[in-house]
C-alpha cells in the first residue's frame, strides 16, 4: 500500500472514531465532577441568619441537615418544609451553598398579629348538623375538630402556638378554626373563606401603615367587619373592601374628629357608606 493510501485510510480511521472519542472525553469528565461532588463536597458548617426567636442550633436540628451529608444531595425544597413545620414562626427562608462545605440559611420570623378566638357552641353546633345531614344519617351527629382554645397567627393566616392569656394580639371573632395545628395554615369551613380572605387584607393593610399595635379587636360577619381603633372607635368595614384605602380613610376620620372634639374624641366609623357616616360617642347608633 503506498504512503498516499496509507495517509487516506488514517484519516478514514479517525473521522469514523473522532464523535465517539468525544463522546467518551465528555461521560469522562462528567463522571470526574460527580465523584469529585461526592467525595470532597461535604458539609462541615452550617450558618443561619435573620433569627431571632429560634436558635441556630434549633434551626439546623429541624432542617435535618447532618455534618458530612453531601453538599449537592441536599434537597433544599424539603429541608426548607421541615423547618417550617417544626418551627411554626419560620416564614421566608433561603438556602444557599458555599463552597467547599458551608450551607447557609437564612430566615425571617412571623410575628403573632392576631388571636382566633374560640368559635361560639352555637357555631359549633350548626356544623355538626351540617356534617351529620351530608352524611345521610342525622341521628347521628359527628364529632367535628374545631378549636378549644385561642390561636395565635401570622399577618398571611399561619398558626403559630395557642394564645396565651397575656397576648396583646389582635381578637378576632367570626371564624371557626378545624383541626388547628401549629405550622400549618389557618382552616375554616368553605363559608367562611371570604371572612378571612378580609382578615388577612385588613391586617395587611394595618401592618403597611404601622397601626396594627391601634386595632384591639375584629369581628367578622358574613358581609362586613367590625373593627375597635385606638380604644374609642368601632369602624365597620365591607368584607370586599380596598382595605389599604380604608385603613387612610379611618385615619382621616379620627384625625378630623379629634380635631373638632379633642384627643379623646370616639364613636362608631361606617366606611361602608359614601359619604363616610360618623356618629359621634355622645349621640351614637351603634352599627350593626
Amino acid at each position: 500500500m503506498s504512503r498516499h493510501s496509507r495517509s487516506r485510510t488514517r484519516r478514514r480511521n479517525r473521522g469514523r472514531f473522532g464523535p465517539l472519542f468525544k463522546l467518551l472525553c465528555v461521560v469522562g469528565v462528567i463522571v470526574a465532577l460527580t465523584v469529585g461532588a461526592t467525595v470532597f463536597f461535604r458539609v462541615e458548617t452550617v450558618t443561619v441568619t435573620g433569627n431571632q426567636r429560634y436558635t441556630q442550633e434549633e434551626i439546623v436540628t429541624a432542617s435535618g441537615i447532618q455534618l458530612g451529608d453531601n453538599l449537592y444531595s441536599l434537597n433544599k425544597v424539603r429541608i426548607g418544609q421541615n423547618i417550617r413545620t417544626t418551627l411554626p414562626y419560620i416564614g421566608e427562608l433561603t438556602i444557599n451553598r458555599a463552597l467547599p462545605s458551608t450551607i447557609l440559611i437564612t430566615v425571617t420570623e412571623w410575628e403573632a398579629v392576631a388571636q382566633v378566638a374560640v368559635p361560639d357552641p352555637a357555631r359549633v353546633a350548626e356544623l355538626q348538623q351540617a356534617a351529620a345531614e351530608e352524611a345521610g344519617d342525622s341521628s347521628k351527629v359527628p364529632t367535628v375538630s374545631v378549636a378549644r382554645e385561642p390561636w395565635l397567627i401570622s399577618v398571611k393566616g399561619k398558626l403559630l402556638e395557642p394564645a396565651p392569656a397575656d397576648s396583646a394580639a389582635i381578637v378576632v371573632t367570626g371564624l371557626t378554626p378545624l383541626e388547628p395545628q401549629a405550622g400549618s395554615m389557618l382552616n375554616i369551613p368553605e363559608e367562611e373563606k371570604t371572612r378571612l380572605e378580609a382578615l388577612i387584607g385588613l391586617l395587611e393593610a394595618l401592618g403597611e401603615a404601622g397601626i396594627q399595635s391601634q386595632v384591639s379587636t375584629v369581628r367578622l360577619e358574613s358581609t362586613y367587619l367590625m373593627a375597635r381603633y385606638a380604644g374609642r372607635f368601632d369602624v365597620k368595614m365591607d368584607l370586599n373592601a380596598d382595605f389599604a384605602y380604608d385603613v387612610r380613610l379611618m385615619q382621616s376620620v379620627r384625625r378630623e374628629m379629634e380635631g373638632k372634639d379633642g384627643e379623646n374624641a370616639s364613636g362608631s366609623m361606617d366606611l361602608t357608606r359614601s359619604p363616610v357616616v360618623y356618629s359621634p360617642a355622645r349621640d351614637r347608633q351603634d352599627i350593626p
